[in-house]
């Protein structure tokens, strides 16, 4: 028979201990015992004062808040106060009991502008995590995957303005100039003069050119690709090893493309001293090539197709001959040298009587004058070196591990942390949200792949500071 009351279950008052109320097995309580997190008073004592102000809300607690929000996918702060409010493992997480009032859903956001905001905050906490996990000896950097994946920005694709934009000089312009000049003096020319700043065409720095900018986050850039609807978003370029364990990554406007935005995550990526880094074939560039090459670190890259038309000769049907540095032709005509031009290209062409009365001539090119062109990088010889490296056995293989890696982390992190978009606006805080979405997997994946060994964590523990406003 029943007997209960639900009503009065719903009233009744208990004596209980909130560490008895959250299972032993808990995401939030593996990670409690694996990280000591009083390394974040560390961090932030230079942003607080012991002796003026009244008391804050504890460092600790405040940064746990959006911790919680992206390791669970909560799509925003107002919403995750409100899960902190039910949820008994959260208030346990931040060290909160029954009664201790939850903060305002905007305090974070007010922190975050008066103390933490142009600081690399979040980077220290998301190098400190994953130094935890390297402590345990579980990252291997002999390997490292590179991809960029897209994030949609807050910005109505409808609402924007055409605004000029100066061009950012590119990381090996300096050293192709001086190259450039070289290659010219070594054939016989005259170098190069500065070129007029408002010629649109060169990738220099001073050159204008015109983007579509948003109104409501000027830092997106406008992004397309393929058949996929264009929209302002960002671009998020990552590093991971073969564990999948992320080791870094940088944050660029959507419309940036992967090579000129590669410097700066290498830049945080050769300290973990990699013998090998595998990316697609976006960071297939002959500057990339010659960076990992001159560094000692092998780039693995994959097949890319020739962008020339079905139906013409592709590029590699033109021999170059290295000793009279000049290009054959499927007809077996020669090809001289004709000049180096101002993106490191050396252009060869055919002589037109020859090709006047060429049998194929269509399926070369539809040059009026009856002359085809080729271009070779002063830096080719770099990518004829990844071209070799790609045909060595276990290279493909290699390559193939990406889709269990770092394309499998932007899955995860899409899917089950939030970061297929985001609701905050501004490159700052885009930085922010992605450095704590990585934290946060590489904290699952500590905590889940201790249990799987059977290995017990060990803080390191540190002495607990008492923090002022």
């Amino acid at each position: 028979m029943m007997t209960q009351s639900p009503e009065k279950n719903r009233k009744q008052i208990e004596f209980l201990c909130v560490d008895d109320l959250v299972p032993e097995d808990h995401l939030l309580r593996q990670i409690e015992n694996a990280i000591d997190w009083s390394f974040i008073y560390d961090l932030v004592k230079e942003r607080y004062s012991l002796e003026k102000g009244r008391p804050s809300i504890d460092p600790v607690t405040l940064i746990k808040i959006p911790l919680i929000q992206y390791m669970y996918g909560i799509p925003s702060m107002r919403k995750t106060i409100q899960e902190i409010e039910v949820n008994v493992a959260y208030r346990w997480f931040l060290g909160l009991t029954f009664q201790d009032p939850v903060p305002h859903f905007s305090t974070f956001g007010k922190n975050y502008v008066r103390r933490f905001e142009s600081t690399d905050l979040f980077e220290q906490i998301f190098m400190h995590i994953l130094e935890e996990c390297n402590r345990y000896g579980l990252v291997d950097t002999t390997n490292i995957f590179v991809d960029a994946t897209h994030v949609k920005a807050r910005a109505n694709r409808n609402k924007f303005e055409d605004k000029p934009f100066e061009k950012e000089a590119l990381f090996y312009e300096k050293q192709l100039r001086e190259e450039i000049d070289k290659d010219r003096e070594k054939h016989g020319k005259k170098p190069l003069k500065e070129k007029d700043n408002s010629d649109d065409d060169d990738d220099g720095p001073g050159n204008v050119e015109t983007r579509k900018t948003s109104t409501n986050d000027p830092d997106s850039g406008w992004f397309h690709k393929g058949e996929h609807k264009q929209v302002f978003a960002y671009s998020v370029e990552t590093a991971c090893d073969k564990n999948g364990w992320v080791l870094g990554y940088t944050v660029s406007p959507g419309n940036e493309h992967d090579s000129r935005t590669f410097k700066g995550l290498y830049d945080k990526l050769i300290k973990f001293g990699p013998e090998r880094i595998i990316a697609d074939a976006g960071y297939k560039v002959p500057a990339i090539a010659k960076l990992l090459l001159d560094d000692g670190v092998i780039p693995v890259f994959p097949y890319k197709r020739p962008m020339t038309k079905a139906e013409f000769f592709p590029k590699y049907e033109y021999v170059y001959d290295e000793f009279n540095d000049c290009y054959i032709c499927p007809e077996n005509k020669i090809l001289d040298y004709k000049t180096t031009n101002r993106e490191g290209y050396k252009e060869y062409k055919s002589r037109p009587w020859h090709c006047a009365n060429c049998p194929n001539l269509h399926k070369c090119t539809e040059n009026k004058d009856h002359v085809k062109t080729v271009t070779r990088h002063i830096w080719e010889p770099y990518m004829e070196i990844c071209e070799d490296i790609r045909h060595t056995k276990g290279m493909r293989e290699l390559y193939q591990l990406r889709k269990e890696t770092i394309e499998r982390n932007f899955g995860t992190a899409k899917e089950f942390h939030g970061m297929r978009y985001t609701q905050l606006v501004g490159k700052p805080r885009m930085e922010m949200k992605v450095g704590l979405t990585f934290a946060c997997m590489n904290l699952k994946k500590l905590v889940r792949t201790l249990k799987h060994l059977g290995i017990t964590p060990i803080k390191n523990t540190r002495k607990t500071r008492v923090v002022a406003a």
